[in-house]
């Protein structure tokens, strides 16, 4: 029986500290800064959604602003898997880094609808949250790169606003597409590649080619769109490689002012450590050159 208990406190203590090492790590902001967490952006009947924000001193006068969108195929992760945001407050940067609902509690648009009521959210609360208006990044990896394509490109496009009316003007100054898909039809009945995360988040509408194309980034591809930066590895074997080249094309084709780096045999996300700094040193580079960091 005492053998039996030590066992059983033994796994206990492994299950507690496996927990632990499992704890998200939390985001670590510059002295100065304030942080406001769980921030409901949006909501509806039995749900809502939060946002946690790193605002930087007032004394400042409005900054810029990154709004991060996490990955996961719409159907799972959380935006406390997000932290590295070191690059961004370095050069003056709030930062807004947001959840959004997932495939089983919601098929499509939802996510869509709250990736746009994000970045609304923002624009309204632009002064109360010390943010420069004209300098607001959306920025995500994967399923979150989707989404911040989709923020930034449907501008004012409202037919996915209905939780969040009543704002125009909305302009993003860049967006950073990380790996992002950019057809979701083509992701999810492709030659390459097919998904299943993309059929089940289209959900009744797997078969609406209006619809599917309605929440696909290359849809909105126009000369007024703003500036991409794109990052994808040529060896990615989740969202084929050739979706970042065919927008990067388009983007280029309608003028607008676009970065595409390609990371040789860079596997979905899987950088070497000294590719990820070459990624975000260039990405600062792309602000500046827009003049979004002075």
């Amino acid at each position: 029986m005492k053998y039996t208990s030590l066992i059983f406190a033994g796994l206990m203590a492994c299950l507690t500290l496996h927990a632990q090492d499992e704890a998200p790590k939390k985001v670590d902001y510059p002295t100065g800064y304030t942080a406001q967490i769980d921030v409901v952006y949006t909501q509806g009947p039995g749900w809502q959604q939060k946002m946690d924000l790193y605002l930087a001193p007032k004394e400042k006068g409005p900054v810029p602003l990154v709004i991060n969108i996490h990955g996961g195929g719409w159907n799972h992760g959380t935006k406390e898997s997000q932290t590295g945001f070191n690059s961004f407050f370095k050069a003056g940067f709030a930062v807004a880094n947001i959840e959004y609902r997932l495939t089983p509690q919601a098929t499509a648009p939802a996510a869509v609808e709250d990736a746009r009521c994000a970045l609304i959210y923002i624009v309204k609360n632009a002064a109360a949250l010390n943010v420069d208006v004209n300098r607001i990044v959306v920025m995500g990896g994967s399923a979150g790169g989707h989404l911040a394509l989709m923020a930034g490109l449907l501008g004012n496009d409202h037919r996915f606003d209905g939780n969040c009316p009543g704002v125009e003007n909305i302009k993003v100054a860049a967006i950073i597409d990380k790996y992002g898909i950019t057809d979701v039809n083509d992701w999810a009945y492709g030659t390459n590649i097919t998904s299943k995360s993309a059929t089940k988040w289209l959900g009744d509408k797997s078969k609406d080619e209006a619809f599917i194309k309605s929440v696909s980034p290359m849809s909105y591809v126009n000369k007024n769109s703003p500036p991409v930066f794109i990052v994808h590895g040529d060896a990615d074997p989740t969202v084929p490689y050739q979706q970042s080249v065919d927008l990067h094309k388009k983007l280029s084709a309608a003028g607008v002012e676009t970065v595409f780096i390609t990371v040789p045999e860079g596997k979905h996300g899987q950088f070497p450590k000294e590719k990820n700094s070459e990624v975000n040193k260039a990405i600062m580079v792309f602000l500046k050159e827009l003049q979004i960091i002075k």
